[in-house]
């Protein structure tokens, strides 16, 4: 097979020039700093040290202007919102444990107070949560509640002028909650807001849970959650209230507010429309996780590919030994996933762009739209990440497996992300609900039987109405094997087809819900996942096609429209049983899509090295010892 050439030698530099896009210089400056010995690994370090270790370099952070970057300039912030999670993002090339506090303390509990809060809360907490005066939590999720948020059982009750927040059982109890069991000295608690014996749904609460002495305040219970899997930098904890009096100013009031004989008030009319327009506000911590994830899985490939570049294994008829990066099967663990990954940064870029740029007073429909996007990339993007640095974990054999090549750290550190700022399971059906709803005002909560109601009884018509006839099967078929792969339209189409057609299914087997909506709900979560996944697949190959035409440097790019030939060919490979089952390749063609790959492979081969290198990592986060020469 021919597959288009590329340039003998690619300057990384070209390549970062275009990895690093919109916010260049603050990529610098991050990496720049994080090369600094303080932002050392953590090497044989017990909890408590590892502890204390992320806590002095959350205060090197504190000592520039980038944690508060993302606030309101009236405050001291920067009002760069895509700067802001750009920077959390690039922490994911060193101590992990680092990226997550920093996340809790200026994205999730700093955030919530920007964004759920008012003028008052403004003035009174802001500076001090970015100068570390105010070390805080983020305190949403109980023992019986995660991803269903809707539904937690904390309670905020109106009385005597303020609220009374409690813990009314084990299962409402705040778990996992960063920065509670060592160092937070108050937490932003979602409860559910009663007033008048009536239920407003929830809503956010500044609680102060340690004194200046930094023991617990009366009626607040903190527990320490222990050593984890991985993210031991992160001082975890549980939290239980009982009985503990706030005033009425602590209710975080932006969404709602109650006056002082208790009377509520909210702009918004709905109570569900109330909970994820809140929520809605909250993505930033979403995004930034998937970025970070992003960044993890760049420093697994780049360590393994640097191995797999020296480490020799087997003889050649020549006597000589074969270093192991050029057997096409080590080729094939690790470099589709370079070429995915390259996908996936270009694709979350987009996302920081659209986040950044939407405006608090856009259309709803926009609105909704960032939020699935946000979704669905944080479920690719960690899904990824597992996957990834297992394979990089395997391509370096016994060496990947010592604490001291940081492989093992980074498998362990990610494997959480895949089901925290979301489980990504629901994530991809919001994706999906997006696709099928147009993102109507009035959908209801994320559970089986209302989503299946919905479907039902508002969406389905609309959306066999809207669905494009499907591409004519010869306008996705038609040229030679030799060239059509390598057509750019053609792999779009591909893509958009199988959306469509997948959308399309999802449709009709949940226009039978009016009898069983659960059963047949369930029944069919399977294909609703599916059409979550082919969207942002889809989403992912356009903003790789568009970083590829913005690129400048014709060599650079050049090497690019095979890094992203390769991404595209191993997702429809990876999903060959569904485009051969329904009749978009031939079986011929099916297994020239396999012969392209391994082609691919060995063209991108030399440049490998060039590729990791253009994520511009600093060195002292690749020092592992089996790279020495």
């Amino acid at each position: 097979m021919d597959v288009p050439e590329v340039p003998s030698k690619v300057d990384p530099d070209a390549l970062t020039t275009v990895l690093d896009g919109r916010w260049a210089e603050l990529r610098r400056g991050v990496r720049a700093q994080m090369a600094g010995a303080e932002f050392r690994d953590p090497v044989d370090l017990g909890v408590e040290a590892h502890r204390a270790q992320v806590l002095d370099q959350l205060r090197a952070l504190a000592e520039t202007d980038r944690p508060g970057l993302g606030f309101d300039p009236a405050y001291g912030g920067g009002g760069d919102v895509g700067g802001s999670v750009t920077s959390f993002e690039l922490l994911g090339y060193g101590d992990l444990s680092l990226m997550v506090k920093a996340g809790v303390q200026w994205g999730l509990f700093g955030g919530a107070v920007q964004l759920l809060g008012t003028e008052r809360h403004h003035e009174r907490y802001l500076r001090d949560i970015m100068d570390l005066g105010l070390l805080g939590c983020f305190a949403m999720t109980e023992h019986g509640h995660g991803s269903d948020v809707q539904h937690l059982r904390t309670t905020a009750t109106f009385a005597d002028g303020g609220f009374v927040v409690h813990t009314p059982d084990t299962m409402a109890q705040k778990e996992y909650i960063g920065n509670a069991a060592r160092d937070g000295r108050m937490a932003v608690v979602f409860a559910q807001l009663v007033t008048g014996g009536e239920s407003r749904g929830v809503h956010a609460f500044m609680v102060p849970i340690r004194d200046e002495s930094g023991a617990p305040v009366p009626g607040v219970s903190i527990e320490d959650c222990g050593p984890k899997a991985g993210l031991n930098g992160v001082d975890n904890g549980r939290l239980s209230f009982d009985n503990v009096r706030v005033p009425r100013e602590a209710l975080l009031n932006r969404f709602g507010d109650v006056a002082e004989d208790g009377t509520y008030s909210s702009p918004i009319e709905s109570d569900s429309r109330r909970f994820f327009t809140m929520l809605g506000t909250l993505i930033r911590g979403r995004v930034s996780v998937g970025g970070s994830a992003g960044s993890a899985t760049k420093r697994g490939l780049a360590l393994a590919i640097r191995y797999g570049e020296q480490r020799r294994q087997f003889l050649t008829p020549d006597g000589d030994e074969v270093v192991i990066l050029d057997y096409l099967g080590h080729q094939r663990k690790l470099l589709p996933a370079l070429a995915k990954t390259y996908a996936l940064h270009f694709a979350q870029e987009e996302l920081v762009s659209k986040l950044h740029d939407i405006d608090s007073s856009a259309p709803e429909e926009e609105q909704r739209e960032l939020e699935s996007r946000a979704a669905g990339l944080k479920a690719l993007n960690t899904w990824h990440a597992t996957a990834t640095i297992q394979a990089a974990r395997e391509a370096c054999g016994g060496a990947g497996y010592l604490a001291e090549n940081i492989l093992p750290g980074l498998k362990a550190d990610t494997d959480v992300f895949t089901t925290f700022e979301g489980d990504n399971t629901v994530l991809l059906q919001l994706v999906a609900k997006g696709l099928l709803t147009s993102y109507k005002q009035d959908f209801q909560d994320l559970s089986p039987l209302a989503t299946a109601r919905f479907f039902t009884d508002q969406v389905v018509g609309a959306i066999l109405e809207r669905t494009s006839v499907r591409k004519a099967l010869e306008s996705l078929t038609e040229g030679s094997d030799s060239d059509v792969f390598f057509r750019r339209e053609w792999q779009l189409k591909l893509f958009e087809d199988r959306e469509e057609h997948v959308v399309e299914g999802v449709a009709k087997r949940l226009r039978k819900a009016a009898e069983d909506p659960f059963g047949v709900f369930n029944a069919a979560q399977d294909h609703v996942l599916r059409a979550g996944r082919v969207h942002m697949e889809r989403l992912v190959l356009e903003a790789f096609a568009a970083a590829v035409e913005r690129c400048e440097d014709p060599d650079a790019r050049s090497l690019l429209e095979r890094v992203c030939d390769l991404y595209a060919l191993s997702a429809i490979e990876e999903d060959l049983a569904w485009f051969l089952g329904h009749g978009r390749l031939t079986a011929s063609r099916g297994k020239a899509v396999t012969a392209a790959v391994n082609s691919l492979c060995a063209q991108l081969r030399p440049h490998a090295r060039a590729l990791v290198d253009a994520f511009a990592i600093p060195e002292q986060f690749l020092a592992a010892p089996m790279l020495r020469a």
